[in-house]
């Protein structure tokens, strides 16, 4: 019976130990987003805004270059997120890592449309999208344990049962 309490102590541990790493890598997609923002308000501010007669290219100045880029790195991101929740099988994980993916996906849509016209109901929708997916990662950051709330790993001799 100790082997089996052992077992799934070490099982345990290590689901713990995943959903740490979860956590994590939530915090790294919450920045990645942030920086995101500070990159679009820059553009926004100082860039050539496209209109309805004249759109932008993704690549016609650095700031927004680097816009792009980092959307793509994001989306790739936020995939291996939802792959590593859906390997964790997390409900809450996988739900709202799903939905951060989605509003990463919207927010890319939306600021393709944006750079094509100019409408303001594109960067209206990048704006929400990007509110929904930092609300999700957000979540995530405070709702998955940290390395500093999981129990210590003790090990099977500690435990006061034998293993014979």
């Amino acid at each position: 019976m100790s082997e089996t309490h052992t077992t799934a102590r070490a099982t345990g541990q290590a689901q713990a130990s995943r959903l740490v790493r979860l956590r994590l890598s939530s915090l790294g997609t919450v920045i990645m987003l942030i920086v995101q923002f500070i990159l679009g308000v820059i553009y926004n501010l100082y860039g050539t805004a496209p209109t309805s007669t004249k759109s932008i290219g993704l690549f016609s100045s650095p700031d927004l270059a680097l816009h792009v880029i980092l959307g793509i790195l994001l989306f790739i991101a936020a995939l291996g997120q939802l792959i590593r929740a859906i390997a964790v099988r997390h409900p809450l994980s996988i739900w709202l890592s799903a939905v951060g993916l989605l509003a990463i996906l919207a927010a890319g849509f939306a600021g393709l449309g944006f750079t094509g016209s100019g409408a303001n109901g594109a960067s209206l929708g990048m704006s929400l999208a990007f509110a929904v997916a930092l609300a999700c990662y957000v979540v995530l950051v405070f709702a998955l344990p940290s390395s500093a709330s999981l129990p210590s790993s003790a090990s099977p001799a500690s435990s006061g049962g034998s293993t014979t």
